[in-house]
């Protein structure tokens, strides 16, 4: 997968994508990574990629001739590159996201759909935002919560750390990514390591038992008894079986 990420400010984002698992994964070829900025596409000795808004106000606009000529300039090299893979692949899928706080919320569902993509083209939106006509150029808009940051540069580093766990191979245990928090629609179970007893506080005994059938069950149970004490909003879309409902509604009744 290759992941170009459009950005007034680089080095904001070059020393976490050089770090632990994302740095592996291109180390290993599984993911490419290249650092875009913006001020390349300007056109005056200053290279001024924002400006004053029209009708007034505080702050300034990132503006779209800029970033439309940057889009084209990385579009063009992703072309290129998809010319070159091999044909017997049927569908190679380019995204152009733009994050920002007024788009659609982050989730491991959106992950896993941009984690299909071959291309993920990332654009950060910084100041007062970008000039509305950057909308048009865009697939779509992502935030990742409730709040404003600096930049996009952060929400940027969030959505490829995400994507980047659901490339095979990236993350070793297979399994860790199936039991990841959110995953399956349930907040992960509890974990445990040595030592066994700690300040009075022991490991469960069942995780100690080496019985797996066991085990599992008691970790299922613990995932949906934290999701339905921290976030009962994500119980109305999990995919629950039978024994699931059971345990709910004696959670509900001992509640």
């Amino acid at each position: 997968m290759r992941i170009d990420v459009i950005t007034l400010f680089p080095a904001m984002l070059q020393g976490p994508l050089s770090e632990s698992l994302i740095q592996k994964a291109q180390q290993k070829g599984l993911l490419s990574l290249n650092i875009v900025n913006l001020r390349d596409f300007t056109s005056d000795k200053h290279k001024t990629a924002d400006d004053s808004p029209y009708g007034g106000g505080a702050g300034m606009v990132m503006k779209v001739d800029v970033i439309a000529k940057a889009l084209g300039e990385v579009g063009k090299k992703v072309e290129i590159r998809n010319s070159k893979l091999d044909s017997r692949q049927s569908k190679i899928e380019n995204r152009i996201v733009l994050m920002c706080p007024s788009g659609q919320p982050l989730t491991q569902a959106k992950v896993n759909e941009l984690a299909k993509a071959e291309n993920l083209i990332i654009l950060c939106g910084h100041y007062e935002g970008v000039d509305e006509r950057v909308r048009e150029l865009v697939d779509e808009e992502i935030s990742i919560g409730d709040y404003v940051l600096t930049g996009g540069e952060i929400p940027a580093l969030v959505l490829i750390d995400a994507v980047a766990r659901q490339i095979p191979g990236v993350v070793k245990e297979e399994d860790s990514i199936k039991n990841d928090s959110f995953y399956n629609g349930l907040l992960d179970y509890p974990s445990y390591t040595r030592p066994e007893e700690f300040e009075g506080k022991r490991v469960p005994e069942v995780l100690l038992s080496g019985h797996h059938a066991e085990i599992e069950k008691w970790r299922r149970k613990e995932a949906l008894k934290k999701t339905f004490e921290r976030r009962p909003d994500l119980l109305a879309k999990a995919n629950l079986s039978e024994s699931d409902r059971k345990i709910l509604k004696e959670l509900l009744n001992n509640g």
